[in-house]
């Protein structure tokens, strides 16, 4: 450890992306959809963040399928996401109350790796939760979970 004279201000210190050595995540990142993996990955975030006093930042991504370029199916898919996104905020809502933390809901429009690596950069977080894939095509092609374990700049915690 450099002597006392050596060491950086702290108000000349300035947060990195993540920050190693400290006592846990101050912010964390899950990612949601509504699935039963994500809703797991959503209640262990939930309580690593009540144990951690870390604020809970959850992300919904709507995700353009296949149908949205049909013009009679894109009204109900994006009615759809927007239902799925509306039922999320609220059940994030009680939970916040129940556990007695700080959380904040993000919806987002576009590809969800893009969206969960830009968001976290935006909201500079500590650690990403999310749930695993139980798509067996993932298993060929990869899944997010995979990609972001690979690619991702932070811990990344993948909740079965």
């Amino acid at each position: 450890m450099p002597p006392a004279d050596q060491c950086i201000p702290a108000r000349q210190y300035h947060r990195p992306i993540f920050e190693l050595g400290t006592d846990g995540p101050a912010r964390i990142l899950v990612g949601v959809d509504g699935t039963d993996t994500s809703l797991r990955a959503a209640a262990y975030a939930g309580g690593l963040a009540r144990r951690q006093g870390a604020e809970l930042i959850v992300l919904y991504v709507a995700a353009p399928g296949m149908a949205a370029g049909v013009a009679a199916t894109a009204g109900v898919l994006v009615q759809t996401q927007a239902s799925i996104a509306d039922d999320l905020r609220a059940q994030l809502e009680q939970a916040q109350v129940r556990l007695g933390i700080k959380s904040t809901f993000v919806r987002r429009d576009g590809n969800p790796y893009v969206e969960l690596i830009r968001v976290a950069e935006e909201m500079r977080v500590d650690a990403v939760v999310v749930g695993a894939s139980m798509s067996a095509g993932h298993r060929l092609v990869g899944s997010l979970a995979g990609r972001l374990v690979r690619d991702a700049k932070w811990p990344v915690t993948v909740v079965p």
